[in-house]
C-alpha cells in the first residue's frame, strides 16, 4: 500500500512538474514571438545576419592629372595569389586545393617572375595554404587573367587571387611632396577591405575630401551551405568615384627639372635644393622640385625629409630680396642709377654693414652698385625711404603671411623688425625668414606691375559623376608697385647683367632679355649662434623675358659640395639654371614655329606590351628607335615601366619583364631611378653604393634574380659624360 501511495505521489508530482516546465517553456516562446529577442537580441536581425552578404564595392579615388591630362596619380587594382593545399574546403565534384602541382607550377612559371622549380617548392609546402612573396603580390589584370584562362583550360584547382586599390603614381620622383601621397590607414594595410585610401601629404590631403569617393554595396542572400538564393532580393548600391584633380604642372618641363636635380643631387650632395617655375601672369607653377625628395612609386627616400621645402622651409633669402628693395625705392624716387656713392662699409644705428667684398669697389654708380650686390647701397636705400615705409612694402609683398597656396603646413615666415640695424638688413635679405612660394608671390608684383598674382597649382576639378569643371581662376591682389616701376626694375636689373663684374652675368641668355638676382644667404651656426663662414644658401631669380615677363624662375640650393666643373655656390645653381631656362625657352620656340596654344598640346604616351610575344615587342621597340631592356628570357611580356598609356619621351627607358625567372641585364650607364624600376618589377633588394651612374653590379648579366636576392649596385658620377658644364659662369660670393 505504501509503495502504490509513494508511486502515485511520485506520479503526481511528475506531472505538476511537467506542466510546470511546458508552461514556462510556453511562455518563454510566446515571449519570443511576440517581441522576437532573446538576451537582448533581436532574432529577426541575427537570422538576417546569418544569410545575407555584404561586398563592400570599392570607389575608386579621383586622378591626379597634369595640365594637359597625363596621369600623376591613379587608383589601381593590384592581385595577390595565393596557393590552396588543403583539401577541407574541397567537395569530390568541386576541389578548391591543388591537385597537380607539376602542371599549376608550370602555368605559374610562365607569368611571373619564379623559376618552375621555385613555384613547385611553394606548392608542396605543409600548409593550410601559401603565397608567393614579392613576386605573387601586386600583379596586373593582365597577369591574373593569363593565369586563370590557362588554369580553366586545363581544368586545374587551387590558385585563387585576392584584389586591392593601390595608388600608383607612375612617373616615380614627380613633385612628390607636392602631390603627395595617399595611403590606407590602420595597422593591418593587407587587408583593404571596405577601406579607402587617405590623403597624408601634399594635395592627396589638401584635396582628400573631393578625391575620396563614397564606397558601394552588394548585398544578396546565401542558404546554410554558402549557395546564392536566387529567389530572394539582390540589393546592389553603386559606388561613387572621387573627383579629378587637373594640376597647373607641365609634365614635360616637371620631368626634365627632376632629371636636372637628380644629376645635381648626385654630383653636388646639396643639403636642400628647391627649383620652381611660375608663370608670372596667373601665378601657374608649371614646375617645382625639391631634393631631398622620394620616389612616391617605391617610397625610396621618404624618410629623407617630409617637409615640402616650397612651403614649409623658412630661410633668411639673402640678395634675391634686393629686386624689392630696389623696386620700392624706384617707386619712392630714391633710387637714381647714376648716382655715386661709396662702397664698402657704412656704420648704421650702432653697427657695420659692408659689402662681400669687405673693402668695397671705392665710389660707384647705384647702377654698378645693383651689378656688384652692393649691401651698403641697399641699406642706403632703406634709410632714404624710411624704414617704417619699407615695413609696409615688406607687408604689402606678402611677407610674415602665408600665401593661401593649396597645400598643408605652409609657414608664415617671420619679420622681427624690432631694432633699426635689423630693419635696414632686411633690405639685402638677412633679419627676415622666408618661404620659396613667398618670395615668388612677391616676385610677381616685379613682373606684372599693379597687381600681385597668387601662386596656383591647381586648375580645375572634374566631377566624376557629372564630369562638370570646376575652374581655378587667377586672384590678383594690388601691388605696392606701379606698372612704371615694375618694368624700371626689370630694365635696371637687365642692364645691370651687362656691367663687367655683375654677380649675375653668369645667367644671361644669349637671343632673350633676362632680368636676373643672385643671393648668397649665410646660414645661423647652431653653436655659436652666429652667422656661419662656412655655410650658405645660393640663389638665383630670373624674370624673362625682360619686356614682358611670363616666367619666373626661383631655384635655392644650400650647402652643395664642389667638383670641377661647379667650384663655388653660383655655379652650382647655373647647373640648374641654364638647362631649365634653356627647355623654357625651346618650348616656346617650337609653340611659335608650329603655331600651336600650349593648351591643345598633349604628349606620347607609353604603348602596351603586355601580352605581347618578346619577339614582337622588341621589334617594335627596335622599329620606333625606343631605348628599351628586357629582363627574363621567356617568350611572354608580363610587366613593364613605364605603365601603358603613361607619358613617354624620346630620351626614356621602357623596362619590359617576360614571364619565367627573370635574369638580370647589363645595368652599366644606367641611372638610380632606372635601376630602381627594376627592383620594382621583380622584387630583388638593391643596396647602392655612391651616387652617379651605374659602373659596377654584383650579380653579373644574365644571371637568375629572384625575389629576396640582395644585389650590390655602385655608382659614379664620372662614368656618363652627359653633365652640362656651362663656360659663361662667373663668381659671386656676396
Amino acid at each position: 500500500m505504501n509503495s502504490h501511495k509513494n508511486r502515485h505521489n511520485f506520479s503526481a508530482l511528475l506531472l505538476v512538474f511537467t506542466i510546470f516546465s511546458f508552461s514556462l517553456m510556453f511562455l518563454r516562446f510566446s515571449q519570443i514571438m511576440v517581441r522576437g529577442e532573446v538576451n537582448g537580441e533581436d532574432l529577426e536581425e541575427k537570422v538576417e545576419r546569418l544569410y545575407t552578404r555584404n561586398y563592400t564595392l570599392q570607389a575608386d579615388r579621383g586622378t591626379i592629372f597634369d595640365r594637359y591630362g597625363n596621369p600623376i596619380a591613379i587608383d589601381a587594382t593590384s592581385y595577390k595569389m595565393i596557393a590552396v593545399l588543403t583539401d577541407k574546403w574541397s567537395t569530390e565534384k568541386n576541389p578548391q586545393h591543388i591537385t597537380d602541382a607539376e602542371a599549376v607550377a608550370k602555368i605559374i612559371s610562365q607569368n611571373i617572375n619564379l623559376s618552375e622549380e621555385k613555384v613547385l617548392d611553394y606548392l608542396t609546402r605543409e600548409s593550410d595554404q601559401v603565397e608567393f612573396g614579392a613576386a605573387g603580390n601586386n600583379l596586373s589584370y593582365q597577369t591574373v587573367s593569363s593565369i586563370k584562362e590557362e588554369l580553366e583550360e586545363q581544368n586545374l584547382s587551387g590558385i585563387i587571387f585576392e584584389d586591392k586599390q593601390k595608388r600608383l603614381y607612375p612617373n616615380g620622383t614627380f613633385a612628390s611632396h607636392t602631390v603627395g601621397l595617399a595611403q590606407y590607414t590602420g595597422e593591418e594595410v593587407e587587408d583593404t577591405e571596405g577601406k579607402q585610401l587617405v590623403g597624408v601629404m601634399g594635395l592627396e590631403a589638401s584635396f582628400n575630401d573631393l578625391l575620396t569617393g563614397e564606397n558601394g554595396k552588394e548585398t544578396y542572400k546565401k542558404d546554410s551551405l554558402g549557395y546564392l538564393i536566387p529567389s530572394l532580393e539582390h540589393e546592389e548600391i553603386d559606388p561613387i568615384n572621387g573627383n579629378d584633380l587637373y594640376l597647373t604642372l607641365d609634365y614635360k618641363l616637371q620631368t626634365h627639372l627632376e632629371t636636372i636635380l637628380d644629376r645635381v643631387q648626385q654630383e653636388n650632395t646639396p643639403k636642400r635644393v628647391t627649383a620652381t617655375v611660375m608663370d608670372a601672369k596667373n601665378g601657374e607653377i608649371l614646375a617645382s622640385a625639391q631634393r631631398p625628395s622620394f620616389n612616391a612609386t617605391t617610397l625610396e627616400n621618404i624618410d629623407a625629409s617630409w617637409q615640402n621645402l616650397l612651403t614649409e622651409y623658412t630661410y633668411e633669402p639673402g640678395s634675391t630680396m634686393k629686386i624689392l628693395t630696389l623696386a620700392a625705392a624706384i617707386e619712392e624716387g630714391v633710387f637714381d642709377p647714376n648716382k655715386y656713392y661709396e662702397s664698402g662699409a657704412i656704420n648704421v644705428h650702432g653697427g657695420t654693414v659692408r659689402d662681400y667684398n669687405r673693402t668695397g669697389w671705392g665710389w660707384i654708380s647705384s647702377l654698378e652698385g645693383v651689378a656688384r650686390s652692393s649691401n651698403v647701397l641697399f641699406v642706403r636705400l632703406v634709410d632714404e625711404m624710411g624704414h617704417d615705409v619699407w615695413k609696409e612694402y615688406l607687408d604689402a609683398f606678402g611677407f610674415g603671411q602665408k600665401t593661401g597656396i593649396n597645400l598643408p603646413n605652409e609657414q608664415a615666415g617671420t619679420n622681427p623688425y624690432e631694432w633699426p640695424l635689423q630693419k635696414v638688413n632686411t633690405g639685402f635679405g638677412q633679419g627676415i625668414s622666408v618661404t620659396p612660394i613667398q618670395m615668388l608671390k612677391a616676385f610677381s608684383a616685379v613682373a606684372n606691375g599693379e597687381n600681385i598674382v597668387q601662386p596656383r597649382l591647381v586648375a580645375k576639378t572634374v566631377d566624376s559623376t557629372t564630369e562638370e569643371e570646376s575652374m581655378f581662376e587667377p586672384e590678383k591682389i594690388e601691388s605696392p608697385i606701379s606698372k612704371e616701376t615694375a618694368q624700371l626694375t626689370l630694365d635696371y636689373l637687365s642692364q645691370a647683367m651687362d656691367i663687367e663684374n655683375a654677380v649675375a652675368r653668369g645667367y644671361k641668355k644669349e637671343g632673350i632679355s633676362i632680368a636676373a638676382k643672385t643671393g648668397t644667404a649665410q646660414l645661423v651656426d647652431s653653436e655659436t649662434g652666429a652667422y656661419s663662414t662656412s655655410k650658405h644658401i645660393y640663389s638665383v631669380a630670373a624674370l624673362f623675358p625682360t619686356e614682358n615677363p611670363e616666367y619666373i624662375v626661383y631655384i635655392t640650393v644650400q650647402e652643395p659640395s664642389y667638383t670641377e666643373d661647379a667650384s663655388y655656390g653660383s655655379e652650382v645653381v647655373q647647373k640648374i639654371y641654364h638647362p631649365l631656362v634653356d627647355r623654357i625657352i625651346d618650348f616656346n620656340d617650337d609653340i611659335e614655329e608650329d603655331g600651336s596654344s600650349d593648351d591643345n598640346i598633349q604628349y606620347v604616351t607609353t604603348p602596351s606590351y603586355l601580352d605581347l610575344m618578346s619577339t614582337e615587342a622588341i621589334e617594335e621597340l627596335e622599329n620606333s628607335g625606343q631605348q628599351y631592356s628586357l629582363i627574363g628570357t621567356g617568350e611572354e611580356i608580363v610587366q613593364q615601366i613605364p605603365y601603358p598609356d603613361t607619358p613617354l619621351f624620346d630620351d626614356q627607358q621602357i623596362i619590359l619583364m617576360t614571364n619565367g625567372a627573370a635574369t638580370i641585364p647589363d645595368l652599366t650607364n644606367w641611372s638610380r631611378n632606372d635601376v630602381l624600376k627594376v627592383a620594382e618589377l621583380t622584387g630583388v633588394n638593391i643596396t647602392f653604393e655612391g651616387e652617379g651612374y651605374v659602373v659596377e653590379q654584383s650579380l653579373e648579366e644574365g644571371s637568375y634574380m629572384e625575389p629576396g636576392v640582395e644585389i650590390t649596385v655602385k655608382l659614379s658620377s664620372e662614368s656618363n659624360g652627359e653633365a652640362e658644364a656651362d663656360s659663361s659662369a662667373t663668381s659671386e660670393n656676396e
